[in-house]
């Protein structure tokens, strides 16, 4: 087994603080990129010259057109350089690479945001015209419950109707029944008091013959009655 010297050993502890800063030196390295890093952005702004010529040693005629400026082509040369007229009426010669056929990318988000922006307003406009229709619909439907109801009650209301309607023809059938029957009737006691008229005439006519006839059966009587007594010279002859 071998033996290291003491002096090699108490190196080797007095060496252990030193490693271990070695240690969180290399721990902060690595760590400090990513505590001290941020998010940052380049600018797309460019002031591009207007030169009264095809190059630099012309004079500048405006010192700077900001990049999203609109401006008219007039000419386009093989030597990089176009004419070009600004918003102001001024013409000149610009470098053709700071040209492009489309808007720059502020140009285009500050399009879409206001593109955007009316999307909003739109759909605001249409949440609220659809809140309008669900209230106009709610509404509607609130109105056809109550028509459905109505329409409920009329029908009771016509099938009760049907329902009298129905009893008043069986009445006025049972009315007409009874006039046909009270007229036959009134009909039948005509007749029958026509028939007692005529039966009291007779019986009054039948009194006068029967007194009539009594009459003359007293006065036949009292004719024939005194002729059947026996007279007084008979008697005397008896």
């Amino acid at each position: 087994m071998t033996k290291l010297p003491v002096k090699t050993l108490s190196q080797g502890i007095q060496s252990v603080p030193s490693f271990r800063n070695l240690v969180c030196f290399l721990i902060f390295a690595l760590l400090a990129p990513s505590v001290f890093a941020r998010t940052v952005y380049v600018d797309d702004t460019l002031y591009a010259p207007i030169r009264s010529g095809e190059g630099t040693e012309y004079r500048i005629l405006h010192s700077g057109v900001r990049s999203g400026t609109p401006l008219e082509l007039l000419e386009r040369s093989e030597s990089g350089y176009s004419r070009v007229r600004t918003p102001d009426g001024i013409e000149g010669w610009i470098v053709t690479r700071y040209l492009s056929e489309t808007p720059i990318a502020r140009e285009r988000l500050e399009t879409a945001n206001r593109q955007l922006a009316q999307a909003r307003e739109t759909v605001s406009s249409l949440q609220a015209q659809l809140e309008t229709v669900t209230e106009e619909r709610d509404q509607l439907r609130s109105a056809e419950n109550n028509l459905e109801a109505r329409a409920g009650r009329l029908s009771e209301e016509l099938q009760e109707i049907k329902t009298v309607a129905a009893d008043s023809l069986n009445l006025n059938r049972r009315n007409e029944e009874l006039r046909n029957e009270n007229q036959k009737l009134r009909n039948d006691l005509e007749v029958l008091t026509a028939e007692k008229e005529r039966l009291e005439a007779n019986k009054d006519s039948d009194f006068m013959l029967i007194g009539a006839g009594l009459v003359l059966l007293g006065i036949i009587l009292a004719l024939i009655v005194p002729a059947l007594k026996p007279t007084r010279k008979t008697d005397n002859w008896a």
